[in-house]
């Protein structure tokens, strides 16, 4: 189109000088010494176009022959750097289909031609740590790391990625300590180090780790509050196993006050009182915890906890029927408490009570026991066996339904059948 347009400039240029030489050629006269040059206007002008244009083509040839190998040099580059990304994309291909080998291939070919290095050493690391060839693996991280030396970052989440896969968890740590000193609030790098202590069962680095966890929302609020949960639990049973009693109650103590309500950890600091003999402790941690709030896993350990003063504990536990008065876990607490205070009939009247409500194995269990003591045999074993069907019943829902046999499975039934009759006869 621009070709087009000075065509047509230069055809009316052409034609407007046709014109005026037409009325007028114009005469040229050039003197010099004794040389003199005479011609018209319009050979003139047309001698220093032909002169223009000549030296104009020869400087053009001159500059193109001069310019040649860098233009060469240009394309060759071009067309390496092409060929690099055709040969980058067949890799990446080849390594989500899990061909490591050509991957691994692939991505070297070029990669000292492609405009992104890094990615191809980085892919061609992955190829390599899928292949159990972590030399190589190894040596293509330092190639990247090498090609981009900024990229310190991304290629260390790569190395301690591909090394906790590899179950090289001490190496992973020292890369992720590495990077947490150079990005100390990169999201990625406080992921895969809580990930990494939970692996390794580092509870106390985790718990450390957990307020920047929060400040820099890596995770969810439910996963987060899951993951304190279980690394507080975690340093109770580290602590609990510990010989000095003193370590127990610090653990304890460390643990933030609106975590210390939470039902999970209340029983389990409770357990853990009560597995030392400290039961009068683990009540009153467990009366504690359920002045804020109501939960029924704490009022059935409560019932479990056998503390020096029972009367003072039913007591205690008999206060709540303002509050939950049909609820068959209280009352099942309070009839275990009725008969460790031997008050055999206030212990039967909150046991059925509690199965009314709700029936349990537990419960029927407790008061079969009871019935037992109590002299009432019939009863005792009628408790027993609802109860036994009871959990028979549990167990059976959470099986998975029977597969259905074929024909030769339903003969092989009907053969085993008879013979199992015949040996139950």
């Amino acid at each position: 189109m621009k070709l087009l347009f000075f065509c047509l400039i230069a055809l009316g240029i052409a034609a407007f000088v046709a014109l005026g030489i037409r009325e007028d050629s114009g005469y040229v006269l050039i003197g010099y010494d004794v040389w003199t040059f005479e011609s018209s206007l319009a050979l003139f002008v047309l001698a220093l176009v032909i002169v223009f244009v000549t030296l104009y083509i020869t400087l053009r040839t001159i500059d193109n022959l001069l310019s040649a190998p860098e233009k060469m040099r240009s394309w060759s580059s071009r067309l390496s750097a092409k060929r690099a990304r055709k040969a980058l994309n067949r890799g990446l291909l080849e390594l989500s289909e899990g061909d490591w080998k050509k991957a691994e291939k692939h991505l070297l070919r070029l990669a000292n031609h492609s405009e992104t290095p890094m990615l191809n050493y980085l892919a061609a690391a992955r190829s390599a740590q899928q292949q159990q060839a972590y030399d190589r693996r190894d040596h293509y991280l330092q190639l990247a790391h090498a090609c981009m030396p900024a990229a310190d970052v991304a290629v260390g989440l790569t190395q301690a990625e591909l090394q906790m896969d590899h179950e090289q968890l001490e190496q992973a740590l020292a890369t992720l300590q590495h990077l947490r000193g150079i990005a100390p609030h990169h999201t990625q790098v406080l992921k895969l180090l809580k990930k990494l202590y939970e692996q390794l069962g580092d509870w106390k680095s985790l718990r450390e780790l957990l307020p920047e966890l929060r400040k820099r929302n890596v995770i969810g609020e439910d996963e987060l509050e899951t993951l304190e949960i279980n690394t507080y639990k975690a340093l109770l049973g580290q602590a609990a196993s510990d010989d000095d009693p003193a370590k127990l109650r610090q653990s304890w103590e460390r643990i933030p006050r609106k975590l210390q309500t939470h039902e999970e950890l209340v029983v389990c600091y409770a357990r853990h009182l009560m597995e030392r003999g400290r039961n009068d402790q683990a009540q009153e941690v467990v009366f504690n915890a359920m002045r804020k709030q109501w939960s029924e896993m704490l009022i059935e350990l409560y019932g479990q906890i056998k503390s020096s003063n029972p009367s003072k504990q039913l007591s205690a536990a008999e206060g709540w029927l303002s509050r939950k008065a049909d609820d068959a876990v209280l009352l099942l607490t309070l009839g275990r408490l009725c008969l460790r205070c031997k008050l055999w009939g206030k212990a039967r009247s909150y046991l059925e009570s509690s199965l009314a409500i709700c029936a349990s194995s537990t419960t029927y269990r407790e008061l079969g026991a009871l019935l037992e003591q109590l002299e009432e045999p019939t009863k005792a074993m009628e408790c027993y066996r609802a109860g036994l069907e009871l959990h028979v019943k549990d167990i059976t829902l959470d099986l998975p339904p029977p597969a259905k046999a074929g024909n030769g499975e339903e003969a092989e039934s009907e053969e085993v059948t008879p013979q199992l009759e015949q040996k139950s006869a």
